[in-house]
């Protein structure tokens, strides 16, 4: 908690596993960072990512989609969360103003631009129990034991090596934490994920699932991980296969 309580608010150097227009696939590559060389690379296409918005903020507040997904993850005041992904920060605001005073939400992201916006916008409406911190795309960086929630809203078919990146995002959980993901039904590569491959990478690291829920009002659906017995060895990790 130490770690995460020293990060300052600010966002120079911030940087987003953003969220929309994924049409276009990222090509096979052979330049992995060296945190993923390890891991082996998905088997299926990784959407690339061409714009750090999912939709207007009022429209999604039209549906409910932040209080659902709050609700369903028993957000509580007092929390810590960790919102990767953030982008400009329609989530990390929700989740401030739910965890109250007590609480802390932490944005983290890849996307400079996106984060400097956020920052400004942190500045401007004085979110006190708001912290930003850069990712890389094979590590969030995340500081131990930390975290009761870490959520992942329509952003984890943009992560390009998803096994290396939960691998090393395993630490972060406190005892009893959890990860929300929050993904569309659609085929790979079309700014969503097939449920069952989701199921499967997760599980290959050595995540349990707790509960799943298809909801059309937050435009796809919701599933909810925990920490398995222990967390797999990089070399003994399968890529799933895709369809």
């Amino acid at each position: 908690m130490a770690g995460l309580r020293a990060l300052l608010i600010g966002a120079a150097g911030l940087a987003a596993l953003a969220l929309a227009g994924c049409d276009q696939m990222m090509p096979v590559t052979t330049d992995r960072p060296d945190t993923a060389i390890e891991f082996p690379q998905p088997d299926r296409p990784v959407a690339k990512v061409v714009s750090n918005e999912f939709s207007n903020e009022d429209t999604r507040d039209e549906r409910g989609e932040a209080k659902v997904v709050m609700d369903l993850a028993n957000i509580r005041p007092g929390m810590t969360i960790a919102d990767i992904g953030a982008g400009e920060g329609y989530y990390t605001v929700r989740l401030a103003e739910r965890v109250g005073p007590d609480g802390r939400v932490l944005a983290q992201d890849i996307s400079r631009e996106a984060l400097e916006r956020l920052g400004r916008r942190v500045e401007r409406d004085r979110l006190e129990n708001i912290s930003i911190k850069p990712g890389e795309p094979a590590d969030p960086q995340l500081p131990t034991d930390s975290f009761d929630r870490i959520f992942m809203v329509h952003m984890y078919h943009e992560v390009t090596d998803p096994y290396a990146f939960l691998w090393r995002m395993w630490p972060a959980l406190n005892a009893g934490g959890q990860i929300i993901v929050v993904e569309s039904e659609t085929p790979v590569g079309r700014h969503g994920l097939p449920h069952t491959l989701l199921f499967c990478e997760f599980e290959a690291v050595g995540y349990v699932l707790v509960e799943y829920v298809e909801r059309p009002d937050i435009k796809g659906y919701y599933a909810r991980f925990e920490r398995g017995k222990a967390r797999t060895k990089p070399t003994a990790i399968s890529a799933c296969k895709a369809g």
